[in-house]
């Protein structure tokens, strides 16, 4: 097959606009040839378990699916019974930007509270979490976070706790949507298992596509009260893969060394350059009319611009999408390739839009 693209075109709307690390093709490649049991019970599967179990500890359960919001729904599902509703902020992938499946596949309510930095506080929860027992309210079950956050910013390892210990003594139980947990990890710099098993997650939805995998997430039960059915509810939700071994090479190709975290902190590092680079020109003076919305604690930079400036950027072919149009928000995505001269690029068209 002819390349179809243009290799040389980057861009900032996505850190799924990026391709697949060389180190996963390598993987799926070696996980090719030859004959292997379909639908996870391979060889491969059997080792994402223990690779899982390094990251969280003993006793977790990896369940293999193909995307985060398969991941997500599934997983919610388990936690769930057919009466119950989730907690989640406004901003969460699980309520903005999943077409409904929640409700509409998964059959749950959603509660959302406002949350301007995208996090949850023990708090913004008690907003919804009320009416236990009232035959007219979904009972409030689940309370779902994301770290990082739809806003790029990360809950610290304390800030999961308090939820959790507020969430259980609530009698719910939390899901952690992570589909950027590794640029969480590397911006906390703590492990994987500190800020989710040890802080209180019960179940976490994993990604691995934003960080370079080709399709591949996992629902890892932490606590294994919590959850229940996921065996047949990956099938139900068509999340089952037949050829699995595919999928858990990825993973294990990630996180059976430091794959997952060199790429996380390298994209962390991209954004931080852009935000350090962009807070020097305002500082200078030389760049007018810029703003940020949001602190920089992982990959994603939320800046404003001038009226128009964000057109004129994209006509240069810088790709970024608006975040909230109204106040000419904008969001700016860095990736495991984003490159220090992609940034400097970057930066120089904003420069040359923005100077007076």
């Amino acid at each position: 097959m002819n390349q179809l693209h243009d290799t040389a075109i980057r861009g900032f709307a996505s850190d799924n606009y990026s391709g697949v690390h060389p180190e996963v093709l390598d993987a799926i490649a070696t996980a090719n040839g030859g004959h292997q049991v379909a639908y996870g019970e391979d060889q491969y599967t059997e080792r994402l378990q223990q690779v899982f179990a390094q990251h969280f500890g003993e006793g977790v359960e990896a369940f293999p699916v193909f995307n985060g919001t398969g991941a997500n729904v599934t997983a919610l599902q388990s936690m769930l019974p057919r009466w119950g509703a989730v907690i989640s902020a406004k901003t969460a992938h699980i309520n903005s930007d999943e077409g409904g499946a929640p409700e509409r596949v998964g059959g749950m309510k959603l509660l959302t509270v406002e949350a301007p930095d995208g996090k949850l506080t023990p708090e913004l929860v008690d907003r919804e979490a009320w009416g236990w027992g009232d035959e007219h309210r979904a009972q409030p079950l689940v309370v779902s976070i994301t770290q990082t956050t739809e806003l790029g910013t990360a809950y610290t390892a304390d800030e999961i706790r308090a939820l959790a210990d507020h969430v259980h003594g609530h009698g719910m139980k939390l899901h952690l949507d992570g589909a950027r947990l590794a640029n969480a990890a590397a911006s906390l710099d703590l492990p994987l298992r500190a800020f989710t098993r040890d802080a209180g997650v019960d179940v976490l939805s994993f990604g691995g596509t934003k960080n370079g995998a080709l399709g591949a997430e996992a629902i890892v039960v932490l606590n294994p009260e919590a959850s229940d059915g996921l065996v047949y509810l990956r099938k139900l939700n068509m999340q089952l893969a037949s050829k699995m071994r595919f999928v858990s090479a990825q993973l294990i190709a990630l996180l059976d060394g430091d794959l997952w975290l060199r790429s996380a902190a390298h994209a962390n590092a991209m954004a931080s350059r852009l935000r350090d680079a962009l807070d020097a020109g305002i500082a200078s003076g030389e760049l007018h009319g810029l703003g940020f919305t949001q602190a920089t604690q992982s990959n994603g930079v939320f800046a404003t611009l001038p009226d128009g400036a964000a057109d004129r950027l994209r006509a240069r072919g810088f790709r970024f999408y608006d975040w909230d149009a109204s106040r000419n928000e904008v969001r700016w995505m860095c990736s495991f390739d984003t490159t220090e001269a992609d940034i400097d690029a970057f930066v120089s068209a904003i420069g040359e839009e923005l100077t007076a």
